[in-house]
């Protein structure tokens, strides 16, 4: 099963129909025990269970139930994508030793199975106070609160620099696999992941990273979406250069002519590195609107990162 996906708005729903919660800054998980097994699954289905052995201990609570939830390392009480991303492509022995140092929490907000009984097509506010009644709260893992003010919501979560705030209709269904208006989420600022098709170093030197060249797909290479500049300083930067130097390419990825203002000194990469980033959204020509480089998502692949029209959609 692949997990239902909230339909963008710009606006939070409100009435009595609709309860409101935080939109975390995390990876979608779905987390599946069945005779006190553990199989954890990201949103394209790719199993994660080794990634995160600090969850480990969901095995024990039901013999058999099926959550969906946001996994999320937090860092002064904030998420952090950053610290997450750590996590993506690493061996049983690498999340072993960062589940010590950073642990990750599960976010908890659905229940679709329980004692082998399907829940997808019973009302949310069912769904969810059956989960309640769960009393899933541990070290680990618990249920966020909700809440009836969705615009509320929305302030507070800007004041305190989370990412935004997701409505669910409380008499929808689960729709597996499919993006529904019965949730919406709505984002302080967009995020969304692009492909890597070149760099160009820090200004006034050869070996800083100052830039990532940045596209989405589309036919004949990549849609050239600008260029990445803030948050690639320190160590963040120099990690990225390290993946990046492997992956030189003879010529540009891009399906189109790249800017020569953003062309001038860049080096050119394979088309494989996927980055989240997070942006205004997209100027009239194209180009993301003041991006920020968040971090790398080794757990997609080229194939997964949705085309430019397919972000602006919510895909």
């Amino acid at each position: 099963m692949q997990p239902m996906l909230a339909t963008p708005g710009s606006v939070v729903p409100s009435g009595p129909q609709w309860i409101h919660e935080v939109k975390w800054d995390g990876m979608r998980v779905l987390a599946d025990v069945v005779e006190g097994h553990l199989t954890l699954r990201s949103r394209t289905g790719r199993e994660v269970t080794h990634a995160f052995p600090e969850l480990a201990g969901l095995a024990d609570l039901f013999p058999d139930m099926l959550l969906d939830g946001e996994v999320v390392v937090l860092r002064d009480g904030r998420p952090s994508f950053a610290a997450l991303a750590e996590r993506f492509g690493i061996k049983a022995a690498a999340a072993r030793t960062l589940a010590a140092t950073a642990p990750v929490t599960f976010f908890v907000f659905d229940l679709l199975r329980l004692y082998g009984v399907d829940l997808t097509d019973r009302e949310f506010v069912e769904r969810r106070a059956t989960l309640e009644r769960l009393d899933l709260d541990g070290s680990r893992w618990l249920v966020p609160a909700t809440f009836t003010d969705g615009p509320a919501l929305f302030a507070a979560t800007k004041e305190q620099g989370l990412e935004g705030v997701v409505s669910k209709r409380l008499t929808g269904r689960y729709a597996a696999g499919r993006r529904s208006p019965d949730w919406v989420k709505v984002a302080h600022r967009e995020s969304r992941s692009v492909i890597v098709g070149g760099w160009r170093p820090e200004t006034g030197t050869a070996g800083r990273l100052g830039a990532l060249l940045v596209g989405a797909p589309a036919p004949g290479g990549l849609q050239y979406l600008g260029r990445v500049g803030s948050g690639l300083a320190g160590r963040v930067g120099e990690r990225v250069l390290a993946d990046l130097l492997d992956l030189a390419g003879a010529g540009s990825p891009f399906a189109e002519a790249v800017p020569a203002v953003d062309a001038a000194g860049a080096n050119w990469v394979h088309p494989v590195l996927i980055a989240e980033v997070r942006s205004l959204g997209l100027t009239g020509d194209g180009r993301l609107r003041q991006p920020s480089f968040v971090g790398l998502r080794h757990d997609l692949t080229p194939g997964e990162v949705p085309t430019a029209q397919e972000a602006d959609d919510g895909a």
